[in-house]
């Protein structure tokens, strides 16, 4: 990148930037005219010049120019006018002139600010192509939040500036020398005041605000640290947390804080007395035109149209001249922010573009060769030795296995195979070439790596799942429009330097995982989900979510179908007591007081339940059929039972789990309003206590909860409520709640919920595991199990990937690599989070899955279990840094050594 902004803005723009020159000189001449014009009125028709007799007529728009060889040339012979006419006709002109003048100065910014925001966008694009191809020890020692910071907000005055660069200073310099130049026609003492003047302004103001840039550079450089620092306490919060450190946070915080307002407030005062001396200035020169104008016209020297006309054009002079300084000082500014990104973002190690350059090719077979370390040496920050000289070599079709005591050295082995981290001296090779020489192109799509710390970005499931395959568009997408807003998209990004590959475009390359199209590529997952025990983590989400019914049209009926057969596995197993069903006219025990009460899902905010209380129709309904009275009275037992027992505990124990109508930090309020109200008649109880009690029925299950507050008779009134809730409901609260309906999906509902269609039995220990285990033996019979397995593909996994689990990220994350056909596998403790069981089972899972795998492709593990060693033919043995063991396992337990040790263990 250039080091100079107008260098940078003139190399992208300059075609551009030449035409809107030749634009703004145009515009000068209609804007030397417009000075002209009110001369000409008040000397003219107003003051009565060449109309000296009433009948006199002048002739307007009479255009003749003087030619070498041809004389007087008359181009328009003009019109007669009276000194009325005159004086509307000269108006009018004047009118036109206006208007032109604006058209200009609309067109001249319009493309201003295109010509911005595409140099912008260009800046843009060029950082985050740096960033991608930083090295990658860079990311150890730079924030992210700082560097999202430049690219967003520290460049963006650069995009400003872009049209004004080499404009601003000719439009502006332009209008001010035309003022200028129209002033000292009129009077060359008045002309020479008004120099003098703006000489002074274009002298002193620039000096003075070098202090604001010195200013608004220190402003940056704290905004930018408070941004760095702000990220890393969003990613530090567990330990702020944890340890209790939030109030010192707040400290540093209003630290920063009070240096950026202390810097903020310098510029403040600072900024307004600059403007304070530029505007007494710019005051002063109209009391002298008063006066020494005056004088002069009273002396004859200067007729009153030309006086006018000099304060009219001086009106305009202050404006561009203001401006013009403005425009220096935002200059320096841009530059001093430019020159700092610039020098953030040079490298002299930064990975080449050639690397990176795309290829929609593929990689269709194996590379061949063997992937080996030469005399390599990796080193951490400190400088302290993570590898120290290893050779080996890793041959197609091998399982090895890394082990050690200290597995940094196998964990910096397999991420230096990964092209993680680049060496201290020596090299890993592919084949005969360097692999930090080869295009990723090659070792993206011949290596794969996962490592248990690895970043999901956020998205869907199967966003993360297939980002592996995403490297080049292979399918371009179908517009609705021909194609126009597309071809309109990739002009602008041409202009602007910015690749023309389209985000829509199906980018997936289905034949690195052995699929031939989108409509098969489950098959191709499922078996890689299915070995490392991922199919039933999904399969569980999908459970769990609510489906969004226009992209699973046909979801609704199959799962209502599903439904019926679910009944039928029940009655055919013995196992109806599994699951107490909603039946209309029936009370559910299993279910919520306030579930069988509105015998529903509620939708809006009025009917949930720490609202509904406050509804009026609710209110109306229970209080005619006296149910209020009964709901309060088992709110009021509920809390003083809630409050007894739970009381005198701590509020992270695990008591607090069963209460579902009640949180630990809701235990103090209650017990609060429990003393207000003991001994109180309800009748007593105020408006804003009573649905406060009446809410916690709603949650109440008798099997659960079992403090013995539903009987027959209640549970039979609560139905008979049901029904004239349900006949009376109003317009307003219809679409609100959504009623259970034996023979309709409900979309508010989950999907095992639907399936079920009712409640688990509280009395069965494992209800749920077997009710989930019917429900995937349903899902096989009926072949919807590839459907719902989509739907679970479609959860959101958050930022980083924080809405899975440990274990689950690190399922995803091998996942991700054993879907693509690649020559070498890299496992990098990728399974730390699970249990030792289903280590071994993954770990034998996918070394029988290896065929499917294609190209004879090579499995290189780094173990956190030393005894899973068992299952692999080589083994590699570190001791720190040190390769102490590598050998065929049957050969190195036979010798005394490290790896026997470390098995024996």
């Amino acid at each position: 990148m250039e080091r100079r902004l107008t260098s940078y803005i003139w190399k992208h723009t300059r075609l551009q930037q030449l035409w809107i020159l030749f634009i703004v000189a145009l515009s000068m001449i209609p804007y030397f005219m417009s000075f002209d014009l009110p001369k000409q009125i008040v000397n003219g028709p107003i003051q009565g010049g060449g109309f000296e007799t009433p009948d006199a007529t002048q002739l307007f728009m009479h255009i003749q120019v003087s030619l070498p060889f041809f004389g007087e040339l008359t181009l328009f012979p003009g019109v007669e006018l009276t000194r009325v006419s005159m004086l509307f006709s000269l108006s009018f002109v004047f009118l036109f002139f206006v208007a032109v003048n604006g058209w200009f100065k609309y067109y001249i910014n319009t493309y201003k600010g295109r010509l911005g925001e595409r140099l912008l966008r260009r800046i843009r694009f060029e950082l985050v192509d740096r960033i991608l191809r930083f090295p990658p020890n860079v990311f150890k020692r730079i924030k992210s939040s700082e560097i999202a910071n430049m690219v967003n907000n520290e460049v963006e005055p650069v995009g400003g500036f872009t049209g004004d660069a080499f404009v601003a200073p000719a439009l502006l310099g332009g209008q001010a020398l035309t003022a200028l130049v129209f002033i000292f026609v009129q009077s060359f003492w008045l002309g020479v005041i008004t120099a003098v003047l703006v000489s002074v302004q274009a002298l002193i103001i620039p000096k003075m605000r070098q202090r604001l840039l010195v200013l608004g550079r220190q402003r940056q450089l704290s905004a930018r640290q408070l941004a760095g620092r702000i990220g890393e306490m969003v990613d530090g919060i567990d330990a702020i947390h944890s340890y209790d450190t939030s109030n010192f946070e707040r400290a540093d915080i209003s630290a920063r804080l009070g240096r950026i307002f202390k810097i903020r407030y310098d510029i403040y005062q600072w900024k307004f007395m600059v403007k304070f001396i530029n505007n007494s200035l710019a005051s002063f020169t109209p009391f002298l035109f008063y006066i020494i104008g005056g004088y002069l016209a009273l002396q004859g020297r200067i007729d009153i149209g030309q006086l006018i006309a000099v304060i009219a054009a001086y009106k305009d002079l202050p404006g561009p001249l203001k401006e013009l300084i403005d425009w220096d000082q935002a200059r320096q500014d841009v530059q001093i922010k430019y020159a700092q990104v610039v020098a953030q973002f040079s490298m002299d190690d930064m990975i080449p573009p050639s690397i990176q350059a795309p290829n929609d090719g593929g990689v269709s077979a194996g590379i061949g060769g063997t992937l080996a370390a030469q005399n390599l040496t990796l080193a951490d920050d400190s400088g302290a030795k993570l590898l120290d000289r290893i050779n080996t070599q890793i041959k197609a079709g091998e399982n090895v296995a890394i082990v050690g005591n200290s597995t940094a050295g196998a964990e910096a082995l397999a991420a230096a195979f990964g092209r993680i981290v680049r060496p201290e001296s020596g090299r890993v090779v592919l084949g005969d070439d360097d692999i930090l020489a080869l295009p990723q192109s090659i070792t993206g799509r011949s290596i794969s790596y996962a490592s248990s710390d690895a970043f999901f970005f956020s998205g869907s499931l199967r966003d993360n799942l297939l980002y592996g395959l995403k490297h080049a568009p292979l399918r371009r997408a179908v517009y609705g429009d021909g194609g126009e807003a597309r071809r309109w998209e990739e002009k602008e990004a041409i202009l602007s330097g910015n690749p023309l590959d389209d985000i829509n475009d199906d980018w997936i390359d289905y034949a690195a995982t052995g699929a031939s199209g989108p409509e098969d590529l489950l098959n191709s997952v499922g078996p890689v989900l299915d070995a490392i025990q991922f199919s039933d983590d999904i399969l569980d989400l999908a459970l769990r979510a609510t489906v969004d019914l226009p992209h699973h049209p046909d979801i609704a009926s199959s799962v209502v179908n599903m439904r019926q057969a679910f009944r039928e596995k029940l009655e055919i197993d013995n196992l109806t007591t599994l699951i107490a069903h909603f039946e209309p006219g029936a009370y559910n025990s299993e279910a919520t007081v306030g579930e069988n009460l509105f015998f529903g899902n509620a939708r809006g905010p009025a009917l949930m339940p720490k609202e509904i209380g406050k509804n009026a129709y609710f209110r109306s309904v229970i209080i005619k059929n006296g149910l209020d009275r009964a709901l309060y009275e088992m709110g009021y037992e509920i809390a003083e039972n809630a409050v007894e027992l739970f009381g005198d505990l701590p509020p992270d124990h695990p008591f607090f789990q069963q209460l579902t109508f009640m949180s630990s930090d809701d235990l103090p309020v209650y017990q609060k309003l429990i003393q207000n109200l003991k001994g109180v008649d309800f009748d007593s109880v105020s408006a804003d206590d009573k649905p406060a009690i009446i809410s916690l029925s709603f949650a109440y299950i008798e099997p659960r909860h079992r403090f013995g507050l539903l009987t027959e008779e209640l549970m039979a009134r609560i139905v008979d409520v049901r029904q004239q809730l349900h006949s009376g409901l109003p317009d307003d609260l219809k679409d609100q709640i959504e009623i259970y309906d034996p023979t309709k999906y409900m979309a508010s509902a989950s999907l095992l919920d639907n399936v079920i269609f009712g409640r688990v039995n509280n009395k069965q220990a494992d209800g749920p595991e077997r009710v989930q285990e019917i429900v995937r033996t349903l899902l096989i019979q009926l072949g919807l199990y590839e459907e719902f397995l989509a739907i679970g593909l479609d959860f959101d996994v958050g930022t980083g990937g924080k809405r899975l689990t440990l274990a689950q990220r690190q399922k995803l994350t091998l996942a991700r690599a054993l879907l693509r056909r690649s020559d070498f596998f890299i496992f990098n403790r990728t399974l730390s989070a699970l249990d030792p069981r289903a280590r071994e089972q993954i770990v034998e899972n996918i070394l029988a899955l290896k065929p499917r795998l294609g190209r004879n492709a090579a499995i290189i593990w780094v173990l956190s279990d030393s005894k899973l060693s068992r299952h692999f033919d080589r083994v590699m043995v570190f001791d720190g840094p040190t390769l102490k063991q590598d050998g065929m396992r049957a050969d190195l337990t036979q010798q005394d050594g490290l790896y026997r040790e470390l098995v024996a263990g």
